[in-house]
């Protein structure tokens, strides 16, 4: 017997991406990307400061975001336990440390769940909703609802440091800027034919500028690498095109929001002191140098070093931004104007009747 449950008055989230907005999915599986262990989570207060397996000090950007518009509590990891529920209020975070657009992103760290497969499990949700609401009233909450897709990163960092180089093919950059694109926008049409209508892509950030690129690659003190972000320019610049063209062509009627977080990061790095920044360069947790572990253990002598004040760095760790940073990034994209987020900022879309 079908219980048909009312609608909720609420727009539910649905996150899908990697590390930058994983909320515990990795905790989940045999993986050597996991943020499971102190210090992570240091400043996420829901926890009183517990790893929950965000890979940041506190709240990523979708926790931000997802605060700010009103919810009272985060949609929780898909791998966790009895979560099914959540899918017709909250809604549910399907992204995972390490993963890509492309499936064999991240075979170096074992387990992870890539982009195609996060999809599938959000088919699993569906007949959830559906079974609940009815199909019509399905479709209509999750017209309703965000889908907000952060990921791209793992295959830039993949491309310029493949994990078996010798196996790996070479191809051109802009060959592998197309491949990525290509296989993006299927997945992003699929979750469109599983009722999504309103999508925020965010766009790869300034990875040339991270500590671990920066390491490996030998960048000089206040340089970026010019190789590996030249690369992220022209992919964005093509992942905006192409979802500008889906707005344009996607029937029935959706609306893609493309968030520019290159520019929006390149400019906190390059102007951190106007944002109380002392440090932009390097991590607050892990140090410089491989395995670039952000680790604390029985003594200090086991810990990781990790920096006095975690409000002053822009980097938590050698790959991912400290919660002031994130908050910095969330507030763009709820507010900003169309040269970060476009063609409505996120505030706006929350309020969109397509």
């Amino acid at each position: 017997m079908l219980y048909v449950l009312p609608i909720c008055s609420c727009a539910a989230t649905f996150v899908f991406g990697d590390s930058l907005v994983d909320a515990g999915n990795n905790n989940f599986l045999f993986t050597l990307s996991k943020a499971d262990s102190p210090p992570y989570g240091i400043d996420f207060k829901p926890s009183h400061g517990h790893p929950t397996g965000r890979f940041t000090n506190g709240r990523t950007i979708s926790d931000i975001i997802g605060e700010a518009l009103g919810g009272n509590s985060f949609p929780p990891p898909y791998l966790a336990p009895n979560v099914e529920s959540n899918a017709t209020h909250i809604g549910i975070n399907y992204a995972s440390g390490a993963s890509g657009i492309l499936d064999a992103t991240g075979t170096f760290f074992i387990g992870r769940v890539p982009l195609s497969e996060q999809i599938r499990n959000f088919e699993q949700s569906r007949r959830y909703i559906v079974n609940s609401m009815g199909e019509e009233n399905a479709m209509k909450f999750l017209k309703k609802s965000m889908f907000s897709v952060t990921i791209g990163s793992n295959d830039v960092l993949n491309y310029f440091q493949p994990s078996i180089p010798f196996l790996t093919p070479e191809v051109s950059p802009t060959t592998f800027q197309h491949f990525l694109l290509s296989n993006l926008t299927m997945h992003l049409q699929r979750l469109h034919k599983l009722g999504a209508r309103k999508f925020v892509v965010v766009g790869v950030g300034p990875l040339g500028c991270i500590p671990f690129i920066r390491a490996i690659r030998l960048i000089s003190k206040g340089k970026c690498s010019v190789e590996v972000n030249a690369l992220i320019r022209n992919y964005n610049k093509k992942l905006k095109a192409e979802l500008d063209r889906l707005n344009r062509d996607m029937e029935p009627k959706a609306i893609f929001i493309y968030a520019n977080s290159y520019d929006v990061f390149r400019e906190i790095i390059l102007h951190h002191k106007q944002h109380r920044f002392k440090n932009a360069e390097g991590p607050c947790c892990g140090g410089y140098i491989p395995p670039f572990v952000c680790y604390k253990g029985k003594d200090a002598n086991t810990s990781s070093v990790m920096c006095d004040d975690r409000g002053k760095y822009v980097f938590w760790d050698a790959y991912h931004p400290t919660e002031a940073a994130n908050v910095i990034v969330a507030q763009k994209f709820l507010n900003g104007d169309a040269t970060v987020i476009s063609p409505i900022n996120i505030r706006h879309l929350h309020h969109y009747d397509s």
